[in-house]
């Protein structure tokens, strides 16, 4: 059977890979259906040893996803993410242009998973997230009102973790990632997703920086966007060397 999951750093305490696009972490009770999940594949690269995921990705969103060889290194390396110790980058692109840089402070209400917890009010924490623009494009194509539509990429840096913080804080500012079902513009990701054929949502965690749990040494991972970001992407005339797909 193929994995596809990518080893990007590994060692006797940790195992850290690139994460595709579509592919859940682990089982949910959204996606009762599932059978394949990136914890079961993360076990077949230990070996068909055990794992212990630290954080989570979203299941549309690609890219650098860690797990522990065992509890206590999970439980450290855990413990640091949440008191914002671990240094994440994300790249995306979104609707419009954003500034050059700037800071998103704007309280989130808890998402809960559980069903049973709907309809129930869930309560506000604080969320913060940084942002950086790269790179800008007009296309000549009349998607809203204007006969132009602009899109731009950019790296964000959440300091905390809520979830889905990076899709709705982008939809906070006005723009909202390309892609995203819940959060963003629908004639704008039907446009790309006919466009190359596909819909994905524009979202990839490509760099993360962080203290080793056990050794202290500083360990920084990277990994460049698969081909089905990259692809979209190529609407920019001029973005960074993005480098190869994983």
């Amino acid at each position: 059977m193929h994995n596809p999951l990518t080893v990007l750093f590994h060692d006797g305490h940790l195992l850290v890979v690139h994460k595709p696009a579509g592919l859940l972490v682990h089982r949910s009770p959204i996606d009762r259906h599932e059978t394949e999940f990136a914890l079961q594949y993360a076990r077949g690269l230990n070996g068909g040893r055990h794992v212990y995921p630290v954080h989570r990705l979203d299941r549309p969103t690609s890219g650098i996803l860690v797990f522990a060889r065992d509890s206590a290194t999970a439980r450290t390396l855990g413990l640091a993410m949440m008191s914002g110790e671990v240094n994440k980058t994300y790249l995306a692109m979104v609707r419009g242009w954003p500034s050059e840089c700037g800071e998103i402070d704007y309280p989130l209400r808890e998402e809960p998973e559980d069903r049973r917890l709907k309809g129930i009010e869930q309560p506000v924490r604080k969320a913060f997230t940084g942002y950086r623009t790269l790179a800008t494009t007009e296309i000549p194509v009349a998607i809203e009102k204007y006969p132009n539509s602009r899109y731009a990429l950019v790296e964000l840096y959440p300091k905390t973790g809520r979830k889905h913080q990076l899709r709705r804080h982008m939809k906070h500012i006005n723009h909202p990632i390309i892609g995203d079902a819940n959060h963003g513009r629908g004639r704008h990701n039907r446009y790309f997703a006919e466009r190359f054929g596909q819909g994905r949502l524009m979202l990839a965690a490509t760099r993360m920086e962080f203290r080793h749990p056990v050794s202290g040494a500083q360990v920084v991972v990277s990994a460049t966007p698969e081909a089905s970001f990259l692809e979209v992407v190529s609407v920019f005339a001029e973005v960074p060397d993005l480098g190869q797909p994983e």
